[in-house]
């Protein structure tokens, strides 16, 4: 446990110079708690006054338990970009580094509760890079002004991604993205859609004239739903240098047909490729990629309830917002069996549980 708290330790303390709790001891309660399932600055003191005993086997507390208040202080005063810079060195000791062929997902999130008054339509966001082999949240970093591109493009540029497939939606199918990738000795796979009308218009092209090009399918079925995709993977040509998209060298299409209760619908993707993959491989890109949205956005709502917080002031909701990530991370390294709401059960009952997982990090 004591690497948690040495981690925290570099934080720069946003506070007066004579606050009277240590801003480590504070984020390591803050992080037990959320483990614990607390979802509050109110209950992560709540939590901490529970448990006092516990804590002070790692830590100091010569002022006791620290108030609601002052863990709402901390979080909306603590500086966002300092707490993102802090998240990768989280990742990096839970021994999550990027392989060769990884696929890293990026993709933002809104906060559905936290908007300024009268803001209802623009909520707090943070874009996340979600390492699909580690199960787990490689970096994160807030979304300012809405500008997510921006807000990705920076935190890919600060995380090492040399050798990974970074993959998104079609908001991050853009120039500034591709040089950022290509730059950090990544390839990428992205989505072509009507943001790329003309470069969408010649995908269409090249894939239509290509004469038997190898396709790849996969089929499934579940409860109902029969899901086919079919995969096929051309050259691009001189395409990007025509449309200056640094590294385009394939152009990929997954048409997928679904039918859901004898209803059939059918769905036809393209996407811009630094690489000429496979046709299975592109199967095997994308279906990596969704692992964001069912591994991470979906717990953290369903387990951690984020958008039911209605924390929005100051920095707040992306300081919390990055603690909850970093939580599901910390179970996620543990390898008891179980789901994920059973072990956050479990570190609340059983303080043996929850000092195992503080203790992973190397």
């Amino acid at each position: 446990m004591l690497q948690v708290l040495a981690h925290f330790a570099v934080l720069e303390d946003p506070r007066a110079a004579n606050a009277r709790h240590e801003l480590s001891e504070i984020m390591f309660i803050a992080i037990a708690a959320t483990l614990a399932g607390a979802k509050t600055c109110v209950e992560m003191a709540e939590f901490g006054e529970a448990k006092q005993t516990l804590l002070r086997k790692v830590l100091e507390l010569p002022h006791g338990i620290p108030s609601h208040d002052t863990f709402s202080t901390v979080f909306r005063t603590l500086d966002p970009a300092a707490f993102a810079e802090l998240f990768a060195r989280f990742a990096t000791a839970f021994g999550t580094a990027i392989g060769q062929d990884d696929v890293v997902a990026v993709d933002g999130k809104a906060m559905k509760r936290a908007y300024e008054k009268g803001k209802q339509s623009a909520p707090r966001m943070m874009v996340t890079a979600w390492g699909a082999a580690a199960r787990m949240s490689l970096a994160a970093r807030p979304v300012v002004k809405g500008d997510e591109t921006n807000a990705a493009i920076a935190m890919l540029a600060n995380l090492d991604i040399e050798g990974a497939i970074i993959t998104g939606d079609a908001l991050h199918c853009n120039r500034k993205m591709a040089w950022t990738i290509i730059d950090g000795g990544a390839d990428y796979v992205l989505p072509i859609k009507g943001n790329q009308d003309s470069l969408l218009s010649d995908a269409r092209a090249k894939i239509g004239a290509a004469k038997k090009p190898p396709t790849a399918k996969t089929h499934d079925e579940d409860h109902g739903r029969v899901e086919t995709r079919r995969a096929v993977v051309v050259a691009a040509g001189d395409l990007g240098e025509y449309h200056e998209f640094p590294g385009l060298k394939a152009i990929g299409m997954i048409e997928a047909t679904r039918s859901v209760d004898g209803k059939t619908q059918t769905f036809v993707h393209y996407f811009a490729m630094s690489r000429r993959f496979r046709p299975a491989e592109l199967l095997r890109i994308k279906r990596e990629h969704w692992g964001i949205e069912n591994r991470l956005h979906w717990q953290l709502d369903v387990v951690l309830d984020e958008d039911m917080s209605r924390t929005r002031k100051d920095n707040g909701p992306e300081n919390l917002a990055m603690l909850r990530r970093l939580a599901l991370n910390i179970a996620r390294a543990d390898k008891s069996k179980g789901s994920l709401a059973g072990k956050l059960r479990k570190a609340a009952w059983n303080d043996e549980a929850l000092v195992k997982m503080l203790s992973q990090m190397r």
